[in-house]
């Protein structure tokens, strides 16, 4: 809601493709991330996946992830975000995050503040999370 809302509001078209099943069948792989979207326009594979980790799930992910193709993946962990952005197809300087860099800002959406934006997600009440959030915008 947060990330729509703010995608909006700067006026970047996005395509929420919500929890949708991506598969590589040439690759043999498939990942189910918990929101995603597509930036600019409607494409095969996502921009971003969004991943939230309550009980299981690990950077293990990001390996399935690349081999689909997508550039950007953000994992929810212990009350906070971690951003990834691919960086190599075949694994050199990146190994560890199976081709992925480990960043402090979205390169699709560079000027959102992520710690506002963790704030808020932990905001209960949906109408003051939304108020909150778009305190911190102005």
């Amino acid at each position: 809601m947060l990330l729509e809302h703010y995608m909006y509001r700067k006026r970047i078209n996005c395509i929420p493709m919500g929890s949708t099943t991506f598969r590589n069948k040439a690759k043999k792989t498939g990942a189910e991330p918990d929101e995603c979207y597509c930036i600019g326009e409607e494409k095969s594979v996502p921009d971003i996946a969004i991943e939230v980790n309550i009980t299981s799930g690990n950077i293990d992910k990001l390996e399935i992830y690349r081999r689909l193709g997508v550039k950007e993946v953000w994992m929810w962990k212990s009350n906070g975000l971690s951003l990834y952005h691919l960086r190599e197809e075949t694994l050199k300087q990146f190994v560890d995050t199976y081709g992925y860099e480990r960043i402090t800002a979205s390169e699709f959406l560079p000027e959102l503040d992520i710690s506002l934006l963790e704030r808020c997600v932990l905001i209960t009440n949906s109408l003051q999370c939304i108020d909150e959030f778009e305190q911190g915008l102005n």
